[in-house]
């Protein structure tokens, strides 16, 4: 056997087994053991372990729930009597995984690994309307002595025809399974390889979680961060408590008002206008305040120090946001336009951005919207459609005038733009601000934390201050505050 020939210029790739080798690798292994159940789209994952050969040892039983009385029959009646949905995906899991522990002695098969696999998904309609979505999932042993561990995840499907989907969902399952067991020390990995074989067009990774004593240190806010970081989706949501939700789940027929900052950290400006223009947005017409949901939202685009995306600053904003009782999106959309485009994928209801007199300038610079064919009038089309509306935070401009709607200076080709929105109520002041607050701004509490100097806790709401010094965020270290005094 002649040696491997090796090129100059040769360069080294990463070698991705194929799914039927994923599949084979699995089968092959005599322990590992488990069910499948696959609702909605065909039984389109067990069938590659079926094809692969070896499949007798690892399939306890496949199956497909396909009619709704059987289904209920099986796992139970859903409360909101809807079957694609985490829940329902919990269930199967759990029901599976307890029946073979019931059905299989562990004395007689003492190294056995068990797992159950499922999704319940409804792939695209007859009509092409709705493209799809669905919930996939694995609960499994890496020691026949060890509790259960679990990673599920919320797909949308991007292709327009059902047989593809059903391809696509069959390769994500392979690649979550063997991801499951041969990468579950590094989730990030494990992350990337589910679209082993697969196009970020195929498919949308919107929410992820894991769970059990494998991922007792993975923070699924953190693994959130990279599906919006990897392009497997535009915006992932986190609620007050920090936990990772569903965008849809959240967003669906809301009103909704939006703020969009960095939030580092958060200051008294956010909140004072936070709290003065939801008061404003409760008083449109039609907007009820059990309707209404705040929206705080960091673009990728705000987190990049140096190009790369600082993680861990990441998570101390979007940590101060969750403790202040606030829900919160990272987004990958460089421009506001996006934003109220992708939330009009979920709710026909009312809009609201609250926003800063720089931002609302910086909206009206052309050079954000050079790549699109209708320009800045189908940025601003997009933007203000729908009885959208800005609420606007004055600033004091250098001299110390107090800059608003009506004095603010944009780009003079921008001025009858600008005009016809604020003629037409589409740009309304926030007018009882705090005037305290025109002072404050989130990076000179930066600068002043990293510098140990005093008195940016005063800029900062309640208890803020306290979570910054007690988790030592933003570069916050008692050392630096003991040499400035």
């Amino acid at each position: 056997m002649g040696t491997e020939i090796k090129l100059k210029g040769d360069k080294v790739i990463e070698q991705i087994p194929s799914i039927k080798d994923k599949a084979l690798r699995i089968n092959l292994n005599e322990n590992i053991y488990g069910t499948f159940a696959e609702i909605g789209a065909g039984q389109e994952t067990v069938r590659h372990f079926f094809r692969s050969g070896g499949s007798s040892g690892t399939i306890a039983k496949a199956m497909s729930a396909y009619d709704k009385d059987f289904s209920d029959a099986v796992y139970g009646i859903e409360g909101d009597g809807r079957y694609v949905t985490e829940n329902r995906l919990k269930k199967m899991l759990t029901f599976e995984g307890e029946l073979i522990e019931e059905r299989l002695s562990r004395e007689k098969h003492p190294n056995k690994l068990f797992f159950s696999y499922a999704n319940t998904v409804a792939t695209i309609d007859f009509a092409k309307q709705f493209k799809g979505h669905g919930w996939v999932g694995i609960r499994y042993q890496i020691e026949p002595d060890e509790a259960y561990n679990e990673i599920i995840l919320h797909i949308r499907f991007k292709e327009t025809d059902a047989r593809l989907q059903q391809e696509t969902l069959g390769i994500l399952g392979v690649n979550l399974i063997y991801g499951a067991f041969y990468k579950y020390n590094d989730p990030k990995r494990l992350l990337r390889y589910l679209y082993d074989h697969l196009d970020k067009d195929q498919l949308e990774i919107d929410t992820i979680n894991f769970s059990g004593p494998r991922f007792a240190d993975v923070d699924n806010r953190l693994m959130s961060l990279q599906l919006v970081k990897n392009g497997m989706t535009d915006a992932v949501m986190f609620n007050p408590e920090g936990k990772n939700i569903l965008p849809a789940a959240i967003l669906y027929k809301k009103n909704l008002l939006a703020l969009r900052g960095s939030f580092r950290p958060v200051t008294k400006v956010n909140m004072d206008m936070y709290e003065k223009s939801l008061k404003m947005f409760l008083e449109e017409n039609k907007v009820e305040k059990e309707n209404t949901l705040v929206v705080f939202e960091i673009t990728l685009s705000n987190l990049r120090s140096d190009g790369e995306i600082d993680e861990r600053d990441f998570m101390d904003r979007a940590e101060l946001l969750c403790s202040l009782g606030q829900t919160v999106m990272i987004s990958n959309f460089q421009e506001y336009y996006k934003v109220v485009e992708y939330f009009a994928n979920y709710t026909k209801a009312r809009m609201g951005l609250a926003m800063g007199v720089n931002n609302l300038v910086d909206i009206f610079d052309e050079k954000y919207y050079r790549h699109l064919s209708g320009g800045i009038l189908e940025a601003f089309g997009k933007l203000f459609y729908r009885d959208m509306k800005v609420f606007l935070y004055p600033m004091l401009d250098e001299n110390g005038v107090l800059m608003n709607s009506t004095n603010l200076k944009v780009h003079p080709r921008m001025k009858e733009l600008y005009k016809f929105f604020k003629f037409n109520g589409k740009v309304v002041d926030i007018a009882d601000f705090d005037p305290n607050n025109l002072e404050v701004f989130s990076r000179e509490v930066l600068k002043m934390i990293g510098q140990g100097k005093p008195g940016w806790e005063r800029m900062l709401p309640t208890g803020i201050a306290e979570i910054i010094k007690e988790h030592h965020l933003f570069g916050y270290h008692p050392q630096k505050e003991l040499e400035q005094n």
